[in-house]
């Protein structure tokens, strides 16, 4: 698949530059973009971060399973991509991020692939800032 090789070379690429990794300070400033759809709510409750409800909690993200928030509506796409092995990781998710629907299209090699999230960061810059400030936030 293509996606395979997209995902190995970015992963390379990201391993053998260093100072590349993302800006967590920076990503937090980005990610107020993203609370116009998403929370995240830790395992016990707490807000961890406030915002919709249109797009799934995110706290647990990190190596989460694609498609598996349980009671999120997810698109059918995105549920055959967690049941196929989807588990979010960097460069998985800065791919994910610039074009959803492009992305469950080349993940499942299926032209009528589709996402609902019509938001697009694609900068992979500030995609590599918002993970890591995901990283200091939405993890158990």
């Amino acid at each position: 698949m293509r996606h395979n090789l997209l995902a190995t070379l970015t992963a390379l690429c990201l391993l053998g530059t260093p100072g590349l990794a993302g800006d967590a300070a920076r990503g937090e400033r980005l990610f107020r973009d993203c609370l116009a759809c998403h929370s995240v709510i830790d395992e016990t409750g707490a807000t961890v971060a406030r915002g919709g409800r249109t797009g799934p909690n995110l706290f647990g993200v990190i190596g989460r399973h694609a498609g598996s928030v349980p009671d999120f509506h997810y698109s059918t796409s995105m549920v055959a991509a967690g049941q196929s092995g989807l588990r979010w990781n960097e460069a998985d998710f800065i791919v994910y991020v610039k074009d959803a629907t492009a992305f469950l299209r080349d993940y499942l090699n299926d032209s009528d692939a589709r996402g609902k999230m019509a938001y697009k960061l694609r900068d992979s810059v500030k995609a590599r800032d918002v993970w890591a400030y995901l990283g200091t936030i939405a993890s158990p």
